[in-house]
């Protein structure tokens, strides 16, 4: 079968503190640079502040 375009992958917080959330999101591997890492700025009800989320590639 042929490879898909999407890679999953997981978002972790880099605040310290916000531990309670992950988010998964199909990426579109065209779409992103090689070796280019996706990063969001998501709320964080926790922290009660927005917080950049680093995602990395699913296993």
């Amino acid at each position: 079968m042929a490879k898909g375009k999407n890679t999953f992958q997981v978002g972790k917080s880099s605040e310290p503190g916000a531990t309670r959330r992950d988010y998964i999101y199909a990426v579109n591997k065209k779409n992103l640079p090689a070796g280019e890492r996706l990063k969001l700025r998501k709320y964080s009800k926790q922290l009660r502040k927005h917080v950049e989320y680093t995602f990395v590639d699913a296993k």
